[in-house]
């Protein structure tokens, strides 16, 4: 059986993630601390590959700056070119965009309370249904499978897209929660087995000084939308039981 392995990486940080202010489409570079994790990141491929050979087959990526600026490093250290692609990018947030959400409280109070409900079909003004998200993301995880059987595929995204495979692997309905982390420039193996997605390990930040900063620090609606959570360093070849 024929097995495709996917490396899931989120972007470093950026100036908005530690405002906490929403960023979505809207095209936002990495900030000091955000190119210092690409480059730990980075740094960490490059000695997997001087230990171990290659490593990765493809370097995919949003097309967005804060990610595609992440990617370079680990496909540098593979001797490969990032592609870059739409499909990839966050949620749309619309009118949430540029805000934090003391702001989107106050000037789209009723888009507001709707989005805290976690209706999966509430489409935010301007942006996406959390439902919408989720279907591009997986609609790409199939055409991935079918273009990329068999490789090692590492794929620099989003924090929502990085929730969107993880609940597809697990069948995590929409509507609740997050109980797993998504940390900035973190590490997340996948592997399709030719019929379906499993874990295999997730929230890896070793590589990283100063460990990472999960995605829900990036607004203060952490009741809906998740907690601060410690990362889980599990070693790729071993699979941990609380995320399978």
């Amino acid at each position: 059986m024929t097995r495709t392995s996917l490396t899931l990486i989120r972007h470093g940080e950026t100036d908005w993630n530690r405002a906490k202010r929403i960023q979505g489409h809207t095209d936002i570079p990495l900030s000091e601390e955000g190119v210092r994790q690409a480059g730990q990141l980075g740094a960490r491929i490059a000695h997997d590959v001087a230990t171990h050979g290659s490593v990765f087959d493809r370097v995919l990526s949003s097309d967005l700056m804060r990610a595609a600026q992440t990617a370079e490093p680990v496909a540098r250290a593979c001797g490969l070119t990032v592609e870059c692609t739409e499909r990839l990018r966050e949620r749309s947030y619309g009118v949430f965009e540029t805000l934090v959400v003391d702001e989107i409280k106050a000037q789209h109070a009723e888009a507001y309370a709707h989005w805290q409900s976690r209706d999966p079909d509430f489409v935010i003004p301007g942006g996406e249904s959390l439902t919408g998200f989720y279907t591009r993301v997986t609609a790409y995880a199939d055409f991935l499978v079918r273009h990329y059987q068999g490789l090692r595929v590492a794929l620099v995204a989003h924090g929502g897209v990085l929730d969107c495979f993880y609940r597809l692997a697990t069948n995590l309905a929409l509507s609740e929660p997050r109980t797993y982390p998504l940390l900035n420039a973190s590490v997340n193996r996948l592997e399709f087995d030719g019929t379906s997605w499993h874990v295999r390990s997730w929230g890896d930040v070793s590589h990283l000084a100063a460990g990472g900063r999960d995605e829900s620090n990036d607004r203060s609606d952490g009741a809906a939308h998740g907690q601060s959570f410690a990362p889980l360093a599990t070693p790729a070849d071993r699979v941990d039981p609380r995320v399978v």
